[in-house]
């Protein structure tokens, strides 16, 4: 399997962290720290290129 590597952008709110990839629409997620909204993101942009490689 091959390694991809997307920029995130990472945002404080009054709930925590909001983080998205630009590079894949509307791929968001949260977290209540940085680093579990680091670790969301990840989680997210797996299953959404997952979702574009299903026939």
């Amino acid at each position: 399997m091959r390694s991809l590597t997307y920029k995130v952008a990472l945002y404080r709110s009054e709930e925590g962290y909001s983080v998205s990839c630009p590079g894949l629409p509307g791929c968001w997620s949260q977290g209540d720290t940085e680093a579990a909204a680091i670790s969301n993101i990840q989680v997210a942009i797996q299953e959404y290129l997952a979702v574009l490689q299903t026939p």
